[in-house]
């Protein structure tokens, strides 16, 4: 029994001495990423609450854009801050959305045009619907807002397009359902000079660019005696 509670307790203090560094470092992360976020608050705008990135301008007395008005700005860089700035790491621009990602500011942009968390407009065509709103509630406002627009399972469909002689430019809108997404299909017709008609067909996925990775599509349009095949990726 002595052994045992020897043996036990040797353990014990293995275990709490393999544990001092790594609460060390945990605290040291934890400090890092405090600084980290001191210093990125300090680049935020009190106007619109973004980050002032570079170029960073500053006034002819040294005062940095954030604190200087439009008209004390110049077009003198404020080399200092700018280079504070490339070892900070920044928030997402959706943060208050979902998103978790910090990255350098060199990165930001790049992300942000893509990051899943940005609000996402209404994908029908034209500029009447003014909605936007998350990934997720795309399906539902299409659902509840566009009811007009049929949605077909399965991974072929026949997609027919009616009226193609109306005057002006026409649009012909479809959902199609298979592999557990749903994708846009739109026909668009434009008239050209000399009465001439193009026809432009686009396939657009309810979801992530990743994700449309993971997708190819095949159209084929059939006309009199003629007919066209394309395929491509989704958007």
């Amino acid at each position: 029994m002595s052994l045992s509670r020897q043996t036990s307790s040797s353990g014990k203090q293995r275990q709490h001495a393999a544990a001092a560094p790594a609460n060390t470092a945990a605290a040291l992360a934890a400090a890092g990423s405090s600084n980290n976020q001191d210093l990125a608050s300090l680049f935020e705008c009190p106007v619109c609450f973004d980050y002032a990135l570079p170029p960073i301008m500053q006034c002819h007395v040294w005062m940095d854009t954030l604190s200087a008005s439009p008209a004390e700005r110049r077009n003198i860089r404020n080399l200092a801050m700018e280079k504070v700035a490339s070892t900070v790491m920044f928030a997402c621009k959706y943060s208050n959305s979902g998103c978790p990602v910090t990255l350098l500011h060199t990165d930001k942009t790049d992300h942000e045009d893509i990051c899943e968390h940005r609000p996402y407009c209404c994908p029908c065509p034209g500029a009447s619907c003014k909605w936007q709103g998350s990934l997720e509630a795309v399906m539902n406002h299409l659902m509840q807002q566009h009811k007009s627009i049929t949605t077909l399972q399965g991974e072929d469909i026949v997609f027919l397009a009616t009226d193609i002689n109306l005057p002006g430019a026409v649009d012909w809108v479809m959902m199609q359902s298979c592999f557990g997404h749903n994708f846009m299909l739109v026909l668009e017709k434009q008239e050209k000079m000399e009465g001439q008609q193009m026809f432009y067909a686009i396939v657009q996925l309810i979801g992530t660019r990743k994700q449309a990775e993971n997708f190819a599509y095949r159209l084929e349009l059939n006309g009199h005696r003629r007919r066209l095949s394309w395929e491509a990726t989704p958007q």
